[in-house]
This record gives structure tokens, sequence and C-alpha cells, in this order.
């Protein structure tokens, strides 16, 4: 079965992009290729277990198991030797991917408190975009009785365009709320 935002970007958000973008082929609209999420445990004193803890929180948010990233050098100041596990990452493509974030966009965000918008200045150049959670209570997957240590995500959205105006583009019209900013007053 196709999943419903999937079905949403060909039926609405394609057509409209290539209006609004001014694209002739179909194919240079840009879409969603892969979507991220890691997790690095940071300093806790017991590292085993709180990566052993992200990998169970991140395999309950998106439905795939995640790999453990390791250490590439030791770090004296940081307590960190060289191969030890330091934190969780998926990759997720196609339905998982679209399914994710159509449960972001319409569960996740409004359980947020204070929620006003995410920052739309977290593009990186290359028409990719990054958010950063601060605690994994906000996802429904995760029972808050079962929260042991307050973890972080990085969410990644990688698209195919190299253009940041068009990632917000077609972002936005996939229901990703952003925040709007307030131009500043120009002084003549």
């Amino acid at each position: 079965m196709k999943p419903t935002l999937l079905s949403y970007y060909q039926d609405k958000v394609a057509p409209a992009l290539q209006e609004e973008l001014k694209v002739a082929n179909v194919h240079q609209v840009p879409t969603l290729e892969k979507i991220v999420v890691t997790s690095a445990v940071g300093s806790h004193s017991d590292r085993k277990q709180a990566v052993e803890d992200a990998v169970a929180d991140i395999s309950k948010i998106t439905g795939q198991k995640p790999s453990v990233t390791f250490a590439r050098k030791s770090v004296a100041n940081f307590k960190l030797r060289e191969g030890e596990a330091i934190g969780a990452r998926v990759t997720l493509r196609q339905a998982h991917m679209w399914e994710f974030l159509d449960r972001f966009v319409n569960i996740t965000t409004p359980n947020i408190r204070d929620f006003r918008g995410i920052s739309p200045k977290s593009f990186d150049g290359q028409g990719n975009y990054a958010v950063g959670v601060d605690d994994q209570s906000i996802f429904p997957e995760i029972e808050l009785e079962k929260i042991k240590r307050k973890l972080g995500f990085d969410i990644i959205f990688v698209t195919s365009t190299k253009c940041d105006k068009q990632a917000y583009a077609l972002l936005k019209h996939l229901g990703v709320p952003f925040r709007e900013i307030k131009q500043k007053a120009t002084a003549e």
C-alpha cells in the first residue's frame, strides 16, 4: 500500500512545484530522497547502556533497526577510546521515509510544548535540511514511564535539489511547519 504522503506528493505537490519553480521536465521537480535520524549519547558515564537506549528509541520511532556508530579516534578529555560505541543512526528511504515524515509533521511536532514552528535557517547550502530534537518524549511511540535518560536526535531531510529555496518550497508543500521570520525594517 502506498503511503498517503507519497500519494499527496505525486498528486498535488509535484504539479504545484513544477508550476511554481517553472520546471519543464517533471524529473527536475525536487523530491525527498532520504531521511537520516541520528543520536549521539555524549558523555554519559554508562555510555554502553546509553547507546543501547538510543538504539531502542530510534527503532521505536522509525520502525527500522539503527546501526551503532563508533568513535574514530581516542579523545582523552572526553574519556573516549577509539572504536567505542557513541551513538546510533538509521537511514529511511521510500515507504518508511514517507510514513516517518507524515508522523513527524502531523503528530510529533504538535506535541512540542510552546511550538511556534521549525526554524527555516538550518539548510546546508546543498538543498538538505537538518532539525534537532532535544527530547525523545515528543514522539508518541516512546512511553514516558520507560524513559531512563534524556536523548536528543538530529533529523536530516535529504532532497534531490542542490538549491535551498527549492528544498524549502518542497518541505513547505509537504507540510513541514516552518516558523515565519520577521523581516527587519530598514532605516531610510
